[in-house]
C-alpha cells in the first residue's frame, strides 16, 4: 500500500498533460459511499460509510467498526459546513459534543478557489471499459502550509484526495459511490443531541473534518 500511495503522490505532482486554464471547479452531486483514510506510511486511519448532501453542505461519516481493516480511530461525525458547526456523536452512549467548525475543507467537493492542475487517463484509454479520464485539482490549505490534490471524474465524482499537511500526509479514497442520499435521517441531528450547547474552542485550535483524523 505504501508503494500505491507514493505512486499517487508522484502522479499528482508530475501530471501536467492536457492542461487547460479555462477549467472551472465543478461541484459534486449528492453521494453515498465508503471512505478510506490512509497515511503516507500505508496505515489505515479510518474506514466507514459517508452520506453527503451537496446542496445543503452536510456530511455524515461513520467508521465501520466491523471492517476487517485495522483502523486506528473510530468516528461518527455530522458536519454542517454552511452553519459552521459539527457534532461528534456517540450513539452507543446516547451522547454528543457540538463544536464550531473553523475550516470547511473536505474531500467530497472541489473548493471554489481550486486550481486546475492536470488531466490524465487511468488504465487504458484505447480499450473500451478499461480506462478512466480524471481531472486533478489543487490548492492550499487555509491556516497551514499544506496543499491538497483532488482527483475527480469528468462527471465530478471525487475519487481520491491527497492532503500534504504540516505534521502528516493523508490520502482519502472513495469507493462504491452512488449519486443519491439513501437515508436522509443520517443528516439530521439525533434527538439526544438537540439543544446541546456549543463547546468553547481552545485558542489555537482549528476544527475541521480533516483534523479529526490527525
Amino acid at each position: 500500500m505504501y508503494a500505491a500511495v507514493t505512486l499517487f503522490v508522484f502522479m499528482c505532482l508530475t501530471a501536467t498533460t492536457h492542461a487547460d486554464h479555462h477549467h472551472q471547479p465543478c461541484h459534486s452531486p449528492n453521494m453515498t459511499g465508503f471512505m478510506t483514510v490512509w497515511t503516507l506510511k500505508g496505515d489505515v486511519r479510518a474506514f466507514g460509510a459517508f452520506t453527503y448532501d451537496s446542496m445543503g453542505k452536510k456530511l455524515r461519516f461513520r467508521s465501520n467498526e466491523s471492517s476487517p481493516m485495522n483502523t486506528s480511530i473510530g468516528l461518527d461525525l455530522l458536519m454542517f459546513f454552511d452553519e459552521g458547526v459539527f457534532y461528534e456523536i456517540d450513539s452507543k452512549n446516547q451522547s454528543c459534543e457540538k463544536k464550531s467548525l473553523q475550516c470547511s475543507l473536505h474531500p467530497l467537493d472541489i473548493p471554489d478557489d481550486a486550481a486546475f492542475h492536470a488531466a490524465y487517463n487511468t488504465g487504458s484509454p484505447s480499450i473500451e471499459g478499461e480506462g478512466l479520464k480524471v481531472n486533478v485539482w489543487s490548492g492550499s490549505m487555509a491556516g497551514s502550509k499544506g496543499h491538497y490534490f483532488m482527483s475527480v471524474t469528468m462527471g465530478c465524482l471525487p475519487i481520491s484526495t491527497f492532503y500534504i499537511c504540516d505534521s502528516t500526509t493523508f490520502l482519502f479514497s472513495l469507493s462504491d459511490v452512488e449519486t443519491e442520499i439513501k437515508d436522509p435521517d443520517l443528516l439530521t441531528v439525533p434527538s439526544f443531541c438537540v439543544g446541546q450547547p456549543l463547546e468553547e474552542t481552545p485558542e489555537g485550535t482549528v476544527n475541521s473534518f480533516l483534523n479529526e483524523f490527525m
